[in-house]
């Protein structure tokens, strides 16, 4: 059995905004390639403003070291993963599982019922990931110019 760091979370603060900024460079660049030329919105969102405005966390190992962060866009009716990211070198050590276990302890909190996210086309591996714990591919279609592929998950709280 594989030890994984103590995991801490905590909202985002306006401190954070150049790390997370940071992150989803570092955590998007290596799709580019697959992208051919195109650029995950994550690597130029405004991260100002979804700290301000979204429910913005980030996920620790109990020091202040950020390895990865989570945007969602709740409401009772339509609670959205709008993000997640993990530095490259702490992927595969559970911070990702642990800020969508988050997600979902949050959109049980305010009483949705799913959660939606999507993620690019090429993006294969993540799709993979979302399919093992239990979301469910809705569509495949152009969004804004990006060949996205949509999912939910139904939550049983």
């Amino acid at each position: 059995m594989v030890a994984h760091p103590p995991f801490a979370t905590r909202r985002a603060v306006a401190a954070d905004v150049a790390t997370l900024r940071a992150i989803a460079v570092e955590a998007y660049e290596g799709y580019l390639p697959r992208m051919r030329g195109q650029r995950p919105g994550p690597m130029d969102a405004d991260y100002e403003d979804l700290v301000a405005s979204a429910e913005t966390w980030v996920v620790t190992d109990g020091t202040d070291d950020i390895k990865g962060f989570v945007v969602l866009l709740p409401s009772p009716d339509d609670f959205v993963l709008d993000n997640i990211a993990v530095r490259p070198e702490n992927q595969g050590q559970g911070y990702g599982r642990h800020l969508l276990a988050l997600a979902e302890a949050r959109a049980n909190a305010v009483g949705a019922k799913a959660i939606r996210l999507y993620t690019h086309e090429t993006m294969v591996e993540n799709q993979r990931l979302y399919g093992r714990i239990g979301y469910v591919e809705t569509s495949r279609r152009d969004d804004r110019g990006f060949g996205r592929v949509f999912f939910e998950k139904t939550l049983t709280s």
